[in-house]
C-alpha cells in the first residue's frame, strides 16, 4: 500500500479517490487557524517514490478513475514532475478520469497558464484553493501570504487553463467584530473569481494554534451560530457566480448545498428565516460539529 507521512487530510469531493500523498506538509504552513501540518516539514516526493506507491497500489486499485494528490499543495512542486507523475498515473490507472489536488496562491503563481494548462492536458481536472476571506486586513491578520487580488488573479489563471476551480471561504474568521466586512468582501472576491464550487466552512478554533492563543488573550472571539448563519447570507447574497455553494461541512451549523444562481433567493429565505426565529432545531448541535 502507499505510504502516508502523518494526517492526510482530502476535500468532501475526493471522498472516493485513490490518495496519493505527494507532498508532505503545506508549503505556506502559517496560517494563524491552520493545526493541519504543524508537525511536518515540507518537502517534495521524488518521482522514484511515488512511482513505488503506484506500483504498491495497483493490485487493489486497477480500476481507478479519480486519484487526488495530498498534501497540503501538491502544486507547489516543479512544474515538469508534476506533468511526469501526471503521465504515470495515466499510464498506470488507463480508466483515470481526474487527479485534484490542493494549492495556494503562491504555488499557483509558480505555474504559468501554459503550465497549468499542459496539467489539465495531463488529466489535472480540479485544484482546491483556500482563499478563506476577501478582506485584505483579514488575510494579513491570519498570515495567508496574499492578498485578495492576488487570489483574484490566482482564481483566474487557474479558469483560464481550463481547470475546475474549487475554493474554501472561513465563516467566523473575522470574528465577531468583523463578521459583516468579512462576508461583503468574501462575496465579492468569490464574484469576481466565478469558481466552479465554492465550499463554505465555518472557523473552529483549535488548541495550540496562534488563533486559540488570540482567543485565550481576548483578543479574537467567534460569532454565535445565528450570527454565523448570517453571515453566510450576506456572502451569498453578494456573491455572482455559476455553479454549487456548499455548506454541508461537518463544522457548519446548518448543511446547505446552493446552486447558484437559480436556487439563491430560496436559500437565503431559508436562513433568514432560521436567524429570525432563533430557531436551533435543524442546527448542528456544537457538540457535533468537526474540522
Amino acid at each position: 500500500m502507499p505510504k502516508y507521512d502523518g494526517l492526510i487530510i482530502r476535500p468532501p469531493s475526493e471522498a472516493d479517490s485513490l490518495i496519493l500523498q505527494y507532498t508532505i506538509g503545506c508549503s505556506h504552513n502559517q496560517c494563524i487557524f491552520c493545526p493541519a501540518y504543524k508537525q511536518k516539514k515540507f518537502r517534495v516526493r521524488s518521482i522514484e517514490e511515488m512511482k513505488q506507491d503506484i506500483l504498491d497500489c495497483l493490485p487493489a486499485h486497477s480500476d481507478t478513475r479519480r486519484v487526488f494528490l495530498a498534501d497540503g499543495d501538491a502544486l507547489a512542486a516543479p512544474p515538469q514532475d508534476l506533468l511526469a507523475l501526471c503521465g504515470l498515473l495515466k499510464f498506470h490507472f488507463p480508466q483515470i478520469q481526474r487527479i485534484g489536488m490542493y494549492a495556494n496562491g503562491g504555488s499557483i503563481f509558480t505555474k504559468s497558464i501554459d503550465e497549468l494548462t499542459q496539467l489539465r492536458e495531463r488529466g489535472v481536472g480540479i485544484l482546491y484553493l483556500g482563499i478563506e476571506s476577501g478582506d485584505n486586513n483579514l488575510l494579513a491578520w491570519m498570515q495567508k501570504g496574499v492578498t485578495a487580488e492576488e487570489l483574484i488573479e490566482a482564481g483566474s489563471r487557474v479558469k483560464e487553463a481550463g481547470i475546475k476551480l474549487s475554493v474554501t471561504v472561513l465563516l467566523g474568521i473575522g470574528g465577531s467584530t468583523w463578521s459583516v466586512e468579512h462576508a461583503l468582501a468574501t462575496g465579492k472576491v468569490l464574484s469576481k473569481i466565478r469558481p466552479d464550487y465554492v465550499g463554505a466552512l465555518t472557523t473552529m478554533v483549535v488548541s495550540g494554534t496562534p488563533l486559540h492563543t488570540l482567543e485565550q488573550a481576548g483578543d479574537f472571539s467567534l460569532p454565535d451560530s445565528f450570527a454565523i448563519l448570517n453571515e453566510l447570507a450576506e456572502m451569498l447574497e453578494h456573491t455572482e457566480m455559476r455553479g454549487l455553494f456548499f455548506a454541508n461541512h461537518a463544522s457548519n451549523y446548518l448543511p446547505l448545498r446552493v446552486r447558484m444562481p437559480a436556487k439563491r433567493a430560496e436559500a437565503l429565505e431559508m436562513i433568514r428565516l432560521f436567524v429570525r426565529n432563533r430557531d436551533t432545531s435543524l442546527l448542528r448541535p456544537e457538540g457535533m460539529r468537526r474540522l
